[in-house]
């Protein structure tokens, strides 16, 4: 296979579990290309975690920081980046993805992305008196044609494991 230009930048875009850091951490490791997930580097750089800066700052504001992340993280050269599910909201976000890299839209069903975040008490959006399947259809009503006007390439994770979905993108950028 040949080498991916590192200079260039992967940028991991979907909804909440459909496997964007797992599946980055996995291809920057294969690529040789720092990972950085944006809201870890939120977290990092506040200290608490997610839902506590929605909590406390509410979603606009912790919109507006991750618009912040997202600009000083895709300025870099040769990384691979999972954004967080809502990141696609902004405009501004939008624009910094799609121009300053190769956009891959994670995309999965409603049903799988119950199955794989139902548990986890650690997604803001999913803790409120709403049933989550309500929660994720709203969702995925207004964010995929958003993921989908950026996306430059769309691979589903809902029937294929880490390792497969990882190969087709490999596939897909040796022939980039």
């Amino acid at each position: 296979m040949k080498k991916y230009d590192r200079k260039k930048n992967i940028f991991l875009i979907g909804p909440m579990g459909a496997g964007k850091s797992t599946i980055g951490l996995y291809l920057s490791r294969i690529l040789n290309m720092d990972f950085y997930d944006s809201d870890k580097v939120i977290e990092k750089n506040t200290g608490v975690d997610i839902s506590w800066v929605f909590d406390i700052e509410g979603e606009s504001k912790f919109r507006l920081r991750e618009e912040k992340i997202i600009n000083e993280l895709t300025q870099k050269q040769g990384i691979i980046l999972a954004t967080g599910g809502g990141s696609i909201l902004s405009y501004i976000s939008r624009k910094k993805l799609s121009s300053r890299g190769l956009v891959i839209y994670l995309s999965t069903s409603i049903e799988k992305q119950f199955i794989r975040t139902k548990n986890d008490k650690k997604r803001p959006l999913l803790n409120s008196k709403k049933s989550v399947k309500d929660v994720l259809k709203y969702l995925s009503l207004e964010r995929n044609p958003l993921y989908e006007s950026i996306a430059d390439v769309t691979f589903s994770t809902d029937y294929k494991n880490v390792k497969s979905i990882i190969n087709d993108i490999l596939n897909y950028i040796q022939y980039k």
